[in-house]
């Protein structure tokens, strides 16, 4: 009998994925923290035995640091929703951490478009 491939990974990424959709929502409706203004859950990441999920972010507005500090504050209440919502034998003890792919990008198209004005100019 052939073996079965393992579906761990699979399902990881669907935990993840659920972790996700419901940090989002429970962020923007239960999280009365002042510190925490609008955050935008941008990935999770679980590890193989569901102990510890990283948690990157990125805010609208407000300080990065003031809200990962705020996030990571209240990351007791924000598992123990998770508990209530996830149907998993394990739920995750969250770390937050903040995603600056959006500065880097931004960051990345100003240095493109002076590249680009700079070649204009030079024809």
């Amino acid at each position: 009998m052939p073996a079965r491939k393992s579906s761990t990974p699979n399902r990881a990424f669907k935990v993840a994925d659920q972790i996700q959709r419901d940090l989002a929502d429970l962020i923007a409706r239960e999280l009365k923290d002042p510190r925490v203004g609008m955050v935008t859950i941008q990935a999770v990441e679980v590890t193989p035995d569901y102990a510890h999920a990283k948690v990157f972010f990125s805010v609208l507005t407000g300080d990065p640091v003031e809200t990962a500090q705020g996030l990571n504050a209240a990351a007791g209440f924000l598992r123990s929703g998770l508990f209530t919502r996830l149907h998993i034998h394990t739920v995750p003890t969250l770390h937050f951490v903040y995603d600056r792919t959006t500065e880097r990008a931004a960051d990345m198209n100003a240095l493109i478009a002076k590249a680009v004005s700079s070649r204009a100019k030079d024809d």
